[in-house]
């Protein structure tokens, strides 16, 4: 399998993660992203021993685009606490079934039913419930989907597909959250786009873009540009 590199150096790896790949080993015993790139580290650079890439943050298995792993338990530290600290911005792209408003912020508390890997919208009161927040802006619509630029305030799990069906647009080809208005095979569109943050010692603000798949549903919107994603 084939992996765009998009950046590295000693402290970081800036991947564009595949779709249908999961980030880290699970039970399905699947090949998993760290486990190739730990992998190819240690053959391009000729590492004996172990390889020591750090998981700073995930993308569910069916989504695809920009990744950061440190390769430094000082880089995992500090990006971690940037991430804490709400310093890294992420934008995504989605494709969603019909539409919401041109523009607007998400607000849901959300809890995870950790036994069937499924997450729920529920009552702020509700034991667990995270605040979840997001904000959207419409870019075109166009047979009866709209393509959107997302940015979250919030990196909770499946977050943006929850929000989106919990709100009356689920993401095209999303099986788990929408299955009643999509086909079984049909892929998830919705992609990791933008990456952006301190360097974990240089303190530079590093940016990082993936274009989405020139495929279907991707196929009917023209590529849009980082600068009409700006929020």
């Amino acid at each position: 399998m084939i992996i765009r590199i998009l950046y590295e150096d000693n402290h970081l790896l800036v991947v564009e993660k595949p779709v249908n790949l999961p980030v880290q080993a699970d039970d399905s015993g699947d090949e998993d992203l760290l486990t190739l790139l730990k992998a190819d580290l240690k053959k391009r650079h000729q590492k004996p021993g172990n390889v020591y890439l750090g998981l700073v943050h995930r993308l569910d298995r069916p989504v695809g685009g920009v990744l950061v792993f440190a390769k430094t338990s000082k880089a995992a530290s500090r990006l971690s606490d940037v991430l804490r600290k709400r310093e890294m911005e992420r934008t995504y792209l989605a494709v969603v079934r019909g539409g919401l408003e041109n523009s607007g912020l998400l607000e849901h508390h959300l809890w995870k039913d950790a036994k069937n890997n499924k997450v729920h919208a529920v009552k702020p009161s509700h034991p667990g419930g995270k605040k979840a927040v997001l904000h959207y802006e419409t870019i075109e619509r166009q047979d009866g989907m709209s393509l959107l630029a997302i940015r979250l305030h919030t990196g909770r799990s499946h977050q943006i597909r929850v929000q989106m069906a919990t709100s009356g647009a689920p993401l095209y080809g999303d099986q788990k959250y929408g299955q009643h208005v999509n086909r079984p095979g049909q892929q998830i569109a919705l992609w990791a786009h933008t990456l952006s943050f301190p360097h974990p010692t240089t303190k530079e603000i590093l940016t990082f873009e993936s274009a989405p798949p020139t495929e279907q549903p991707w196929n009917i919107w023209k590529y849009v540009d980082s600068g009409a994603l700006t929020m």
